[in-house]
C-alpha cells in the first residue's frame, strides 16, 4: 500500500504538475511541490503518535505528489535552462546527487534510527519527518526570495525556431510530437528494467553461492547504488564531449551485454556483471528524458509531466 500510494501519486499528479507549470511557471511549480512535500511530512507526526497506518499511507501519497511536482519542475527546468547541447550533462550532474542520497540515506537510517529501542517504536520516525518538513519549509522560503528566470512556452518556441532556422513558430499539436511519444516508450522500458534489476539484486547476490549472507548482500546492494552514482557523474563528464544519443546508444548496448553476463554468469563473474550493469544504467534515465523533451517548444512542460509519470506507472505494475 505504501508503494502504491507513493508511485500512484506520480501517476495522478505528474500530468497535473505539468499543466500547472504550463499556466503558472516553474517557480510556482517548485513552491507547490515543496508545500505538498512539507505537508505530507508534518502529518507523519500525528500518524506516528496515534499509530494510524492509514495516516502513513495518506501522508506517503501527499509526499509523492509533492515529489512528482518537484521532479517535473526540476528536470524540465534544468533541461531548458541553458544551451540544449549540454542539457543531458546538466541533468546527469543534478541527478547524481540523488544517487548519493539513495546510498547514504539507508546507511544513516540503519545506523542511527532503527537500532535498539528505535527498532520497535515510532519515536525516531516522528522527529525525522518533523526535520524533513522543516527543511521543506526552509527551502520554500529560500526559493521565494530566489530570482529564478522564468522560461515561457513562447520563449521555448522562439528558441526552437531559431535553432531550426525556420519562420514557423508552431511545433504542431502535442499528439504529433513523436520524439516525446517514443521517449515515453523508451523510458517505460528502461524504468521497468532498472526497477526489476534493483528488486532482485539482494536475492541474486545470495543465490550466487559465494557465501554472501542477506545482510552482506544488502551492503553490497548499497555499493551497487554507489557504482550507479559514480557512473552518472562519469557519464556527465563524457556528455561534455560526446553526443547524447550516441552515448545513450552505447550505454544501452553495454547494458544488454551486462544483462547477459548476469543471466548466464556464475559466481563472482555474474556479480561483476551486475556491478557493471548498475554503472551503465546510470545515464539512461536523464538522457532519455532529455531526448524525449528535446524540441517540444510550447509542449515542453506537458511532455516532461508525461515522461516523469512513466517511473511511477512502471513501478506500480512491477
Amino acid at each position: 500500500m505504501l508503494q502504491l500510494a507513493y508511485f500512484g501519486a506520480y501517476i495522478v499528479f505528474a500530468p497535473i504538475a505539468g499543466a500547472f507549470m504550463r499556466r503558472y511557471g516553474y517557480k510556482k511549480g517548485i513552491h507547490l511541490g515543496l508545500t505538498l512535500y512539507s505537508l505530507g511530512a508534518i502529518f507523519f507526526w500525528p500518524s506516528a503518535k496515534f499509530k494510524k497506518y492509514g495516516g502513513f499511507v495518506g501522508c506517503t501519497f501527499v509526499i509523492g505528489c509533492g515529489l512528482s511536482c518537484l521532479e517535473v519542475a526540476a528536470n524540465s527546468y534544468i533541461t531548458v535552462l541553458g544551451t540544449p547541447r549540454y542539457a543531458a550533462m546538466r541533468l546527469n550532474i543534478s541527478q547524481g546527487f540523488q544517487g548519493i542520497a539513495s546510498f547514504a540515506g539507508p546507511l544513516i537510517a540503519s545506523t542511527y534510527f532503527f537500532k535498539g529501542k528505535n527498532a520497535t517504536t515510532l519515536d525516531t520516525v516522528q522527529w525525522v519527518y518533523l526535520a524533513v518538513s522543516g527543511l521543506g519549509v526552509m527551502l520554500n522560503v529560500l526559493f521565494f526570495f530566489c530570482n529564478l528566470p522564468e522560461i515561457t512556452e513562447e520563449a521555448l518556441t522562439r528558441e526552437l525556431t531559431a535553432m531550426d532556422g525556420k519562420a514557423a513558430a508552431d511545433v504542431g499539436p502535442f499528439y504529433k510530437q513523436y520524439r516525446c511519444i517514443l521517449g515515453f516508450v523508451a523510458q517505460t522500458c528502461y524504468v521497468g528494467a532498472q526497477v526489476g534489476v534493483a528488486a532482485f539484486t539482494v536475492n541474486y547476490l545470495v543465490d550466487q553461492g559465494v557465501g554472501v549472507s542477506h545482510s552482506h548482500a544488502s551492503l553490497m546492494f548499497a555499493f551497487c547504488q554507489l557504482t550507479f552514482t559514480g557512473g552518472r557523474f562519469f557519464g556527465a563528464a563524457l556528455l561534455r564531449f560526446i553526443d547524447t544519443a550516441f552515448l545513450l546508444s552505447t550505454y544501452g548496448v553495454a547494458c544488454m551485454a551486462c544483462c547477459l553476463g548476469v543471466a548466464l554468469g556464475t559466481g563472482n563473474g555474474g556479480i561483476a556483471s551486475l556491478y557493471l550493469l548498475f554503472f551503465f544504467e546510470s545515464i539512461c534515465y536523464p538522457c532519455i528524458f532529455t531526448l524525449g523533451t528535446k524540441g517540444l517548444g510550447r509542449h515542453t512542460k506537458r511532455g516532461s509531466g508525461l515522461i516523469v509519470m512513466v517511473r511511477a506507472r512502471t513501478s506500480c505494475i512491477l
